[in-house]
């Protein structure tokens, strides 16, 4: 299976490496940089970018748009036991949208990194 690649517009690279390292079981790919960082889990590999420099990610629109975090896409993280992750995750501190909720195809909670983009934790039914 090719990995996949997710970029994530972050307010602090640094503290969205620990985070994502520590929190999540990410490893630091690249870090060329202050503003860039590359991490992956599995098949995943998160870029992880300032929002502004001088790398191409960071530029504004034409319209005058700049890139920000936060929003509502965001990536899926199967965990095998959703409620004792949630847990775990609370008591380091992590802030999250909302409580589990269940459907029909699992279990699952919204997680957010520092700088508010969001990280789906997802428990297969």
């Amino acid at each position: 299976m090719a990995t996949v690649s997710v970029r994530y517009i972050v307010d602090d690279v640094e503290a969205a490496i620990l985070f994502y390292t520590e929190r999540l079981g990410f490893d630091v790919d690249l870090h060329p940089g202050p503003g860039f960082a590359s991490l992956v889990r599995g098949d995943l590999r998160l870029l992880l970018n300032a929002p502004s420099g001088p790398g191409g990610a960071a530029q504004p629109m034409p319209d005058g748009r700049v890139p920000g975090s936060g929003g509502w896409n965001r990536i899926q993280l199967e965990v095998d036991d959703l409620a004792t992750e949630v847990q775990e995750l609370r008591n380091a501190g992590a802030r999250f949208r909302n409580e589990i909720v269940g459907g029909r195809g699992g279990k699952q909670i919204l997680l957010d990194d520092p700088s508010g983009n969001p990280i789906e934790l997802f428990q297969p039914g």
